[in-house]
């Protein structure tokens, strides 16, 4: 049994011997070809259309790029989903080009192909070569319209009021473009990044020669520095969709809204005297102020012949007061200012007079 055992075991080694000198079937070279892109994305401003996606950093073969080659970018006119690259719009070097990296590439639409195809389209796609030129084919394709934008106005001016910041801006008129086209106002926080569209105007004045937009931002916080600036869009239906086309940007405006606004003057003031002969007082009342930014109220007082005096140490915060600092037999003048949180005071309400009974 021992012997059986022995002879077995030997065989089973010998085995694993031979299988390992035997090689096993032979495994075609790599053909080294970079994955085709598949996030190109595209965005228009004006007639620069902006191309962003990530290079591939594996072959067909799942194996990591060695050797990058260049990447082309294609462009095509009211054409998409085509196997080859129609025209070469540009050329991205490999080190312009990382792995696995961010790329982008920003393409001119000329101005001959807008005018002639304003209810066309753009194609694009990215093709990445290896180093011997060949590749996988086009990534992912992406449209924009083609249609021409009006410029941005050339002039534009910011004055700050109580119900916001007024932008006016003007321009000379350009040819129509688009089946729609307005004039969009948008701003930014200074030294933010993030941006609001604060949509058309409130009025278009158009002239012979020119045009002249006004908006209002009664969104503006106070004691906030603000960036603001104007551009056309255009819609346009392309492909049985609406898109948007922005044009190009006027000049920033820079506008800090700093309140130097009082709250409205208050109104409905009335004063009733009342208490005991011992104990008098003045109860005085009025509608309130509704700003968003109110901190309250002062109340002045006089009597005859006297100049009011604010009888108050502390912001009244509602709208009611009770003076009991009166004398019996003695009438007094009252009226009531509204306050805001940066100190901005309302001129005086319309005086009410009380007298106290002895």
């Amino acid at each position: 049994m021992k012997t059986r055992l022995l002879t077995i075991v030997a065989v089973l080694a010998l085995a694993a011997l031979l299988a390992c000198g035997i090689p096993g079937a032979p495994q075609p070279p790599s053909l080294e070809l970079p994955r085709a892109v598949s996030n190109l994305q595209a965005v228009r401003k004006g007639d620069k259309v902006t191309l962003t996606w990530t290079t591939p950093r594996e072959t067909t073969d799942r194996t990591r790029v060695k050797h990058l080659g260049v990447t082309r970018v294609c462009r095509a006119v009211d054409r998409v989903a085509v196997a080859d690259c129609i025209e070469t719009v540009g050329t991205l070097p490999p080190e312009h080009t990382p792995l696995a990296a961010a790329a982008s590439f920003t393409d001119t639409l000329p101005k001959q192909l807008q005018e002639t195809r304003p209810m066309g389209f753009a194609s694009y796609a990215v093709v990445v070569e290896n180093a011997r030129g060949r590749s996988v084919g086009l990534s992912n394709q992406v449209t924009v319209p083609l249609a021409p934008t009006l410029p941005p106005p050339g002039r534009i001016s910011a004055h700050v009021m109580a119900e916001g910041v007024g932008i006016t801006a003007s321009g000379e008129r350009g040819p129509t473009a688009g089946a729609l086209t307005s004039y969009h106002l948008y701003r930014r926080v200074q030294g933010h990044k993030e941006e609001v569209d604060l949509g058309e105007p409130l009025g278009v004045e158009v002239m012979e020669l020119g045009y002249t937009v006004n908006f209002l931002d009664r969104s503006a916080e106070w004691e906030k520095a603000y960036l603001y600036k104007i551009a056309a869009v255009t819609v346009e239906t392309v492909q049985g969709k609406e898109e948007r086309i922005e044009g190009d940007d006027s000049p920033v405006i820079a506008v800090f809204v700093h309140d130097v606004f009082p709250p409205a003057v208050p109104t409905g003031l009335q004063a009733v005297s009342a208490g005991t002969a011992q104990q008098p007082f003045i109860d005085l009342s009025w509608a309130p102020d509704t700003e968003s930014d109110l901190a309250g109220y002062n109340v002045y007082r006089h009597e005859a012949g006297v100049a009011p005096v604010k009888i108050n140490s502390d912001v009244v915060k509602a709208p009611t007061y009770r003076d009991t600092a009166v004398q019996a037999g003695h009438r007094y003048s009252y009226s009531v200012s509204a306050v805001d949180v940066r100190g901005n005071e309302s001129e005086k309400s319309a005086e009410t007079s009380e007298a106290v009974q002895q």
